[in-house]
């Protein structure tokens, strides 16, 4: 899959060369965020929200490429971190297998109907989930309730939950809700050691993303310095961030895994709040509208 994507972009940069050169993006600026997001990301923080922030916020992506090039931009990153993973951390073969299988049958077949529910009531309701997650994470640190094993799979009904519920998240990624810190809240929740959700996450998601970017790729709908960069100088930071994810304490990971679900968890309900204000101002300039009608 890495290859053919490889092929089509390729292709693409060496047609358009005269149209890299015309764009408005500095390759030293989306190094150096290319860099750190790559780097963050194969922590478990997850890229597409700290990609638009940062892009946005240096003003270096016309935001109709935003999405194309988030998904064009990562890839490689993401693969290799799959790559890196599935090599690198012991996991049971068929928990992987599965688990991956779902979410990407879990994005195909889910769109059609995750797409038809409220963003806003999706938002909300995992943002609280993962907030009790992190809070039954934090109680299991201090002894308070049992804490997540150390085990590399899931076997029985805890295997069918873990299926089941990646087949959601997969579907739940066509709504813009990320799976790296669900993976991680339901790893840890299943009983299993939180290390193993970095090779499921990133398999998942490096299996969903190839589709979608030849798409955008073919559309010329993505920002091609910026894909440049990221390709680049964000697999450096993988594989530094990589090595840490490899030789940190178990101990010391789970508190990373806690920080990401509250971050994710607080990304999500902002997100949620901003969503409600947005419909209530249509509601009211709507409102607005009838009543001018009605006076006219």
């Amino acid at each position: 899959m890495a290859v053919c994507f490889l092929i089509v972009l390729i292709r693409d940069l060496i047609q358009n060369k005269d149209k890299i050169a015309k764009e408005d993006t500095s390759y030293p600026v989306t190094g150096v965020i290319g860099f750190i997001i790559c780097f963050l990301d194969t922590l478990g923080i997850g890229n597409f929200a700290t990609g638009t922030a940062l892009l946005r916020a240096f003003k270096q992506v016309d935001d109709k490429d935003l999405p194309g090039t988030l998904n064009v931009a990562f890839f490689i990153s993401i693969m290799l971190e799959a790559l890196t993973f599935i090599s690198s951390v012991e996991v049971e073969p068929v928990t992987l297998g599965l688990m991956i299988a779902s979410a990407v049958l879990g994005s195909w077949l889910g769109a059609g109907v995750m797409v038809k529910l409220s963003k806003k009531k999706i938002q909300k309701t995992m943002g609280l989930a993962l907030i009790l997650v992190a809070l039954m994470m934090i109680a299991g640190k201090f002894d308070l309730v049992p804490a997540g094993g150390t085990a590399i799979g899931l076997t029985g009904i805890k295997l069918v939950i873990g299926v089941a519920v990646n087949f959601i998240l997969g579907a739940l990624m066509t709504c813009g809700v990320g799976l790296y810190a669900p993976c991680m809240a339901l790893v840890y929740a299943l009983g299993i050691s939180p290390r193993v959700a970095f090779p499921i996450m990133m398999g998942s998601c490096a299996m969903l993303m190839p589709v979608a970017s030849i798409r955008f790729i073919k559309s010329g709908a993505y920002n091609r310095k910026v894909t440049i960069m990221f390709s680049t100088l964000g697999t450096v930071g993988v594989i530094l961030a990589a090595t840490l994810v490899k030789s940190i304490p178990l101990g010391a990971l789970q508190w990373v895994v806690i920080v990401v679900v509250l971050y994710t968890s607080y990304s999500l309900l902002q997100d949620s709040n901003k969503n409600n204000e947005e419909d209530n101002n249509k509601k009211d300039k709507q409102s607005e509208i009838n009543d001018q009608i009605k006076v006219d």
